[in-house]
Parts: C-alpha cells; structure tokens; sequence
C-alpha cells in the first residue's frame, strides 16, 4: 500500500559510525496515545533497508505488551552479516565503509554490545532501548557444538544496529520514540532532540489505533482451509510418501533408544509475492501473535506470525523460555472448540512432547544460570490463537554474574522445541534425514538490547522471501507414539496457516 506520508526527516541520516566516544544515554519523547503501528511503518520505515517491525499483533498480558519499529540509519545503525564458517563478520555502517571483524556472530555482538552498553532508563517501561534486532539461522547450531553440514541460502544470521526506533505500548495506550546518543557530546544530543521533535510531529500526523489489537486492520477475507491446505502439500520439499518414511525412521531411532523425542520438519516453496509488506499486512490479521515480525534485509524478507518465545532476559537478569509443543485445529462452534482444547491439554502423546522439551529448557538454562534459579511456573498451559491452540510450559532462571545475553543464547541455541531431546544427537539424526538447510526456520529472532536485555521468538509460522521465491517450514514432534498421518495432516495445517496470507 502506499505510504499515507513522507518519510519521516532524519537528521545525521547517512552519517558514518562515530569514532568511540563516552557513555551511551537512551532519550525518548511520548505521545499519550497508541499510534496506529501499521501506519506508523508504512509512512516511516516502508521504503527503509534495513527495517524491523517487532510486532505484538496478539497483546496478551506477561507475553505481548510493545510493538518495536527502525531501521538502521541513525548515526550508529550498522548491519551485521555472517556465515558459519567464514570466521568473520561482515559490518556495514549506515554511511561508511563496509568492513569485517573477526569472529563468530556470538563474539561479535557480545564485543560490540560491551562497547555500547547503557544503564535501562527508569522512565521507559519496556526493556529494549536500542540494540541489535535481526536473526540467528538454524545453521548457526554449527557454532554452538553441532557439525557444519549445510550452507543455506540466506546468510545464518543478520543483525541491524538500530539507535534510533518507535515503541508502541498497546496496554497502556501509548507511543514513545527513542534515541541513542554520547553523553559527553553535546551537538550529538542536540541532533537526537531534533530528531526526536520531527518524530514526534510525524506521528502526531499519523491515525490512532483503533478498537482492534495492536492496531490491527479488520481481517481479509479468510481463504478456503482446505484450498491453502492443498497448495501447502502441493509445493512440500518432501511429499507426503518421503515424510511419512521419515517418520517411519524416526521411530525406529526412537525404538533403538537414539532420541527420545524428534522435531522432523519440512518445508514449502512457492513464488514470492510482488509486496511482501502487503503479505505481512494480510498474515497478522489473519493470524494475529504475540511475537509477530517483519525484517527487511536487501533481498531477504522474513515475516512471522510466530507465538513461541525462545528466549527472554529482562532487566532483573532473568531468563525465561516458553517452548511450545502440542498444536490442535480451532473449530467454529464454541463447544466443539472447547473441546479440542480440552482435547489437546489432556493427550498424553502431546504431554510427553511437551515434558521432554521442558526438561530439556531446564537443562539449557541450568547450564547459565544460579544454581537453584531454574524452576517451571507454569507447565502445560493452552494458548489459543487464530488458527490453532497451543500447549505451552514456561522454565525460568537467573543468569549467573558472568553470563550475558548473547551467551545464554548460545548456551540455548537452537530451541529445545525444534530439535528434540537429547539435543546433539537428535541434530545429528535430523541431519541425516532432511538433507537440506532449514535456513531462518527454526532459528530465533528479535532483539539483544544494549542495555542487557533481549527477546527472542522461535521462527515458527513464518515465511522467509529470499529472491524470487517464497519458503515456509514446518515440522512436529515424533515420539514412538506419534500416529504418521496425523503427524503429517500438523505439519500441514502449520504450514497452511502462514501460506492463508497469499489470497
């Protein structure tokens, strides 16, 4: 759709990286009111590359409260690009020279980040305050103690350095704009009010949200289920016969005592769209999440509907995961809904998924945290969205003094919720049956904040427009109990779900 305004005037737009200087600060102006997030990306960010918007389309109170939307031109905005195995990451600055720098995409930002740490501003109510925002590709596995087997098409991972950003809190019904700048710089810190002045004048310009969530357009028409259920399975990588083996070979891994559980995936390609904004647009109101995104990077898109949190590390240093496992369909009819919730809480297949990737997460974060921290507060709680409810448990610890983010990631990665259990031999046997990269699918995305925070989904639902086409993965749990045609006939449905968006 057509930006309603111009882009918003940026001064210091296109100005190199700032040689090092003092303490970073955060300054912010606030307007009392929810500005309409689709608008505020369309009039401001829509022709930005780089771009994010981190969208909480689905506002659900502890999980979704703040939609995110930049790009990378302010004075620091940089891009960090990497490839497993190159040994080096690529940094583009917004207005200087391309360069490298050593390392993996781990060293890097966690280097990079300790140079522009900041203290989280007590006035501003949520926990990103400029940072990175990108992807970490399942690829990346290769660099936290799996063997290098693939080369994706999409680089394993890409970080945008924004210091300049909107944040819109759906809760409290209001809109902030954010800016980095030095301490110690004095015209720096007359640019960023300028900024901040121009920002705030463009928003007020721009519509309210109205009465939907998060500022959410009334949805489309919904496509025909059984139409996009029929062009998912007509565009699998592996049809249905090499799936159903795959399975077949799982359980016999299972039986052998290789794994106890297995996350065997599959993946859908199609064209891409002419407007891949327009996609997204379409995707969160029909399939409204709690961790919802749109990334813009040169010839990559990746746009999520994803309602599964990887990892969350707030102020307080805790860290948190929410792995998702067990799926059922939504049904129209109230009861008959009701019941396939119900139906899905109480299967004991589904519950014997979602207790092995637990005890999997506590071990993951047990690895980082205090000794004593890791507990789970809530252990096989539904949550229901547009399309499908889902069955959810929550572990949670302290990060030790010495871990930061960026090496609870790492210590994480990749979610227990796509691998299976135990983790480096399910990859291994995952590898041998795939035979292909996942790419994006089944990474993690979202934000490693400057002042120590991140927030990271699980990229599930979630189309990756690379070129000229359009991927979208999916996959399930395989225990020795798992029905293959019913394995399947999931894995489907969450791939039809993200592919509703096409029309």
């Amino acid at each position: 759709p057509p930006a309603p305004h111009a882009p918003t005037p940026r001064p210091g737009h296109g100005r190199g990286r700032p040689e090092a200087g003092g303490p970073l600060e955060a300054r912010s102006a606030v307007l009392p009111y929810e500005v309409d997030a689709q608008a505020a990306f369309t009039a401001l960010y829509q022709h930005s590359d780089p771009a994010f918007w981190l969208d909480s389309a689905h506002v659900a109170e502890g999980l979704a409260r703040f939609s995110f939307l930049g790009d990378a031109s302010g004075p620091l905005g940089e891009l960090l690009e990497y490839r497993v195995g190159q040994g080096e990451v690529s940094v583009r600055p917004s207005g200087g020279a391309p360069g490298t720098e050593p390392g993996t995409v781990f060293d890097v930002l966690e280097r990079r980040l300790r140079e522009r740490a900041l203290r989280p501003p007590a006035d501003l109510p949520f926990d990103f305050t400029g940072g990175y925002v990108g992807y970490f590709g399942y690829e990346l596995r290769a660099d936290c103690g799996s063997p290098h087997t693939r080369r994706a098409p999409t680089p394993d991972a890409q970080w945008m350095f924004c210091d300049r950003f909107l944040a819109v809190d759906h809760a409290e019904g209001r809109t902030y704009a954010v800016a980095l700048c030095r301490t110690d710089q004095p015209d720096e810190r007359q640019e960023t009010d300028a900024w901040l002045a121009a920002t705030v004048k463009a928003l007020s310009e721009l519509p309210r949200a109205g009465g939907g969530a998060a500022g959410t357009a009334p949805p489309p028409g919904r496509p025909d289920a059984g139409d996009t259920a029929r062009l998912a399975e007509g565009a699998l990588r592996s049809p249905r016969s090499t799936y159903l083996a795959d399975i077949a070979e799982c359980r016999r891994q299972l039986r052998a005592g290789e794994s106890y559980e297995l996350c065997l995936t599959n993946a859908a390609t199609l064209p891409a769209p002419d407007d891949p904004l327009a996609y997204f647009l379409r995707l969160r109101a029909l399939n409204p999440a709690p961790y919802g995104a749109l990334l813009r990077l040169g010839p990559t898109w990746v746009l999520s509907s994803s309602p599964e949190c990887f990892l969350r590390v707030d102020r307080r240093r805790t860290a948190e995961s929410k792995p998702i496992k067990g799926t059922a369909p939504r049904a129209a009819d109230p009861a008959a809904d009701a019941e396939l919730a119900r139906s899905l809480r109480t299967d004991p297949k589904t519950r014997a998924e979602n207790l092995m990737i637990a005890d999997l997460l506590r071990n993951d974060l047990g690895r980082v945290c205090e000794t004593g921290t890791v507990e789970v507060p809530a252990f096989l709680a539904t949550e229901s969205y547009a399309t499908v409810h889902q069955l959810v448990s929550t572990i949670r610890g302290r990060l030790r003094p010495d871990v930061s983010a960026v090496a609870c990631v790492r210590a994480c990665f990749p979610g227990g919720s796509m691998t299976g259990a135990p983790k480096l031999r399910s990859l291994e046997i995952l590898d041998g049956l795939e035979q292909r990269p996942r790419g994006v699918y089944s990474g993690a995305l979202g934000y490693l904040s400057a002042s120590g925070t991140a927030d990271l989904s699980i990229v599930i639902r979630t189309a990756v427009v690379h070129e000229d086409t359009l991927t979208v993965g999916a996959g399930g749990a395989i225990l020795l109990a798992s029905d293959p045609a019913a394995e399947f006939d999931e894995m489907l449905l969450k791939a039809a779900a993200t592919l509703q968006a096409l029309g």
